[in-house]
């Protein structure tokens, strides 16, 4: 299964890549890693993850507080958004279409 990553959440992986990066060289690639293998496992299994509303349901990252808020549509799995989980629950909504 392909995937797409939408734009804002393109936006948020280059922002927590660079910010883990800048505490210590080396861990935003870490990150980067963790996040696209939550995505690869998303890709395998997309009905494994908790739901979170209709059609929409989330895998998290390991090592990190971070969980991928995804959709799956035909053959598709849309990444709505790279969600930080101690941040505020739910703000990625309003890109649900």
């Amino acid at each position: 299964m392909r995937f797409w990553l939408h734009e804002a959440a393109d936006a948020e992986l280059d922002a927590a890549v660079a910010y883990y990066e800048s505490c210590r060289p080396g861990l935003g690639i870490d990150f980067a890693e963790e996040v696209y293998a939550a995505i690869a496992l998303a890709c395998t299994h997309p009905q494994a993850g908790p739901t979170l509303s209709e059609n929409t349901r989330r895998r998290l990252v390991k090592r990190f507080p971070f969980g991928i808020i995804y959709q799956t549509k035909s053959d598709a799995l849309y990444v709505i958004a790279v969600a930080n989980l101690r941040r505020r629950p739910g703000y990625w909504q309003d890109r649900l279409s």
